[in-house]
């Protein structure tokens, strides 16, 4: 959902953009990469971060983008150009989605060094990446067929989204280090914290610097969009909203000055604000799905409308589908709805 409130946040670096395969200097040693994505979010930015390891100048990479040669080639221009002549001492990800996780094993074999990521969502990586986890084949299908989705041209293009994460995330390397919450890396000379984060992914890091007063927000806090919070068909009666509206309040223990680099968009000043406006996005869609519900019980596909003012296409359909679950179980669990299972196999919600 485009953020309406946009003008409340600052862009420091006005409309400036790396170019491809290019780098920009946002602090001494924080550089900042973005490469293109073959999806209506079409690109993703990337960080570097001058580091030292066992006396050994370098540099640590924050995020990877998907596999493919376009990512790869604009990589090997960012090493050439970029990196002073110095190596990659280390590939830290802030959680296993495919445009962040991707090339983790292309990056860590190549320079031979070690991926960072948190221990929940490595496993679901490497699980993933064998098979897809929540994201198409025929139990996504069946999910999504339950909660009313029923057009059989996009359940069957579901269904033939069986490699999808494979595809992007072809592999994952065998060995990692765990992050976790409160971990403090020193990176560069200065003190890096992990904050975790929930709904988003399963445990997500985003990495706080109070003495350049940076924070790398992967996907928990995004400038222009709400952060896509879904249910998906692996763990069917999760709650990720409430997960995530709690995680995000947390960031507002942070200076409000903070200057925030997203995965998607421009990096911004305004963090308070952002949280804020993402915690009565949510409050509102809530209501609005309460009242649905009121009216006459509700699935989450006949709700695609009243949660999502554009055109959707297959790939949206499918994150819409998981956050209209998404909000309906918030509501459900917390106990302002209640769950049946109809004749016609799908899942309703009316108010209790």
């Amino acid at each position: 959902m485009a953020n309406a409130r946009e003008s409340e946040l600052s862009y420091p670096l006005g409309d400036a953009l790396p170019l491809p395969g290019g780098a920009l200097e946002l602090a001494p040693g924080v550089r900042w990469v973005r490469m293109g994505l073959p999806f209506a979010l079409d690109h993703i930015n990337l960080w570097l971060l001058r580091d030292e390891i066992d006396g050994r100048p370098g540099w640590s990479i924050v995020d990877c983008g998907i596999c493919n040669e376009a990512t790869q080639a604009q990589w090997e221009q960012v090493f050439a150009a970029h990196l002073d002549g110095l190596p990659v001492l280390r590939v830290i990800v802030t959680h296993f989605h495919p445009d962040h996780m991707g090339l983790a094993a292309w990056l860590t074999e190549k320079w031979q060094c070690r991926l960072w990521i948190s221990a929940t969502d490595f496993n679901l990586a490497r699980l993933a990446s064998g098979s897809t986890v929540g994201m198409g084949g025929e139990a996504a299908a069946a999910f999504f067929g339950s909660h009313g989705l029923t057009d059989p041209d996009s359940l069957a293009k579901i269904r033939g989204r069986a490699s999808y994460y494979p595809s992007m995330v072809p592999a994952v390397p065998s060995r990692f280090r765990r992050l976790m919450e409160g971990q403090v890396l020193r990176i560069g000379g200065a003190d890096w914290r992990c904050i975790t984060g929930y709904g988003h992914a399963p445990e997500h890091i985003s990495l706080f610097c109070a003495d350049k007063g940076l924070l790398i927000s992967g996907d928990m806090v995004l400038p222009r969009i709400s952060t896509n919070v879904s249910v998906v068909d692996v763990e069917p009666e999760a709650d990720p909203l409430t997960l995530y509206l709690d995680s995000i309040r947390r960031l507002l223990e942070l200076p409000a000055d903070t200057l925030v680099l997203p995965s998607h968009g421009k990096p911004f000043t305004g963090l308070h604000a952002r949280v804020d406006q993402l915690r009565e996005h949510h409050d509102e869609r809530l209501a609005d799905v309460l009242q649905a519900c009121r009216a006459k019980p509700c699935h989450a596909a006949e709700l695609l409308d009243l949660l999502f003012k554009r055109k959707l296409d297959l790939h949206q359909t499918t994150f819409a589908m998981g956050e209209s679950v998404a909000h309906l179980n918030a509501l459900w669990l917390g106990g302002q709805l209640r769950r049946r299972l109809d004749e016609d196999g799908v899942y309703r919600f009316a108010a209790v």
